[in-house]
């Protein structure tokens, strides 16, 4: 089935259906990443937008059940420039036509994505629409530059839990005790974070966007993480609002949007960037140790780096791209970030040190608490 893909600033599209018909808007965005496609259109991250991949086929190895990273996609539609129709691999479930038609996803094939990554690269991210219904390309440049902007709205609200539940790794510890009780707010989080956490000794508790810092410091965890999540930090003044109340009191370990908000509570600020950095293989520069990380990237906005001046914040990693702030600590208090995934292991395992650097947080500070 034919199908078009509209830009706001009057670019065009053709191409060929597949998944789900009828019509989605969203920010139009490119991935850079190879493999991953199942994570990647499970990431709660990439709600409100449209994923444009720029490997060439997508699909060759299938789905499955096991590879999600939340409860369903989120994404608002799907961009490639071949969607393979037989995948080949011993755990796939669906194809990639399959999964989309499933969970009611646009997806359109046959076009250059090499054309359209380079337009978004020169002019930056654009709202966009994809429709099967409607080939009047007037009528959907209307429809893409009348649909909601990502600025200012708050996307946290429409993936986050609404209610709080503890993690069950398979195969974990058989008696089911933690040395760690953490509490983790759910701002759009994925389930590979929660794994690693539960790997390193964690009980973690999954809370609610909205979940009032009270609510938190009542349950007494030994430490709090500000997991990933979709759009503009600044949209989501609760979510600030608590971190502000949570300073000094816990280790604090935050991933992505978590690392906005730290950072917005903090006083610093955060700005949209031109077109995002998406895709697994991201230089990023550890500061303190010199070294070169691969690493997995998700996101439109970033901290300003000039704006962490009396926040008690010092950049501890910096994008090699860019020059954008990839990750901080506070001096004073058992807090940091990075605005990368550690947990998604492009290195592969690169950004482990950051999981054992929390854990080493909270040792110190229950060792500090017993002294005490």
């Amino acid at each position: 089935m034919r199908a078009l893909l509209a830009l706001e600033d009057g670019k065009v599209f053709e191409g060929i259906s597949f998944g789900a018909e009828g019509e989605s808007s969203g920010e139009v965005i490119f991935n850079t990443s190879l493999s991953g496609y199942q994570e990647i259109l499970t990431d709660p991250s990439y709600q409100g937008q449209i994923v444009v991949m720029t490997y060439p086929l997508i699909g060759n190895y299938g789905l499955n059940q096991e590879d999600f990273e939340s409860r369903k996609p989120f994404v608002s539609g799907f961009v490639v420039r071949e969607a393979c129709d037989f995948p080949s691999n011993w755990r796939s479930q669906y194809s990639i036509q399959q999964f989309l038609k499933k969970y009611n996803i646009l997806g359109i094939s046959e076009i250059d994505t090499r054309a359209l990554t380079k337009h978004i690269r020169d002019l930056g991210a654009k709202k966009g629409i994809i429709s099967t219904i409607d080939f009047d390309k007037y009528s959907l440049i209307r429809k893409a530059k009348a649909s909601p902007d990502m600025i200012g709205k708050d996307l946290v609200a429409e993936v986050s839990s609404p209610a709080e539940y503890f993690w069950k790794q398979k195969n974990g510890n058989p008696n089911g005790h933690k040395k760690y009780k953490v509490i983790a707010y759910d701002y759009g989080i994925k389930y590979n974070i929660l794994r690693k956490l539960s790997s390193y000794n964690c009980e973690v508790k999954v809370v609610p966007a909205k979940t009032k810092a009270e609510a938190v410091i009542a349950q007494n965890p030994d430490g709090i993480f500000l997991s990933n999540g979709p759009g503009d930090p600044q949209a989501v003044g609760y979510a600030i609002k608590a971190v502000e109340r949570l300073i000094g009191l816990k280790p604090i370990f935050g991933i992505c949007l978590g690392h906005q908000i730290l950072a917005l509570a903090l006083g610093a600020k955060t700005f949209k960037l031109k077109f995002g950095h998406h895709g697994a293989n991201h230089p990023v520069k550890n500061q303190l140790t010199g070294k070169i990380e691969i690493t997995s990237h998700n996101h439109g906005f970033a901290v300003e780096d000039t704006s962490l001046k009396n926040t008690g914040l010092e950049i501890t990693h910096l994008n090699l791209n860019d020059g954008t702030v990839e990750g901080m600590r506070h001096t004073e208090y058992p807090i940091f970030s990075v605005q990368y995934h550690p947990e998604a292991s492009p290195g592969p395992h690169d950004a482990d040190y950051l999981f054992e650097n929390f854990i080493q947080l909270m040792e110190k500070w229950q060792y500090n608490k017993f002294k005490n």
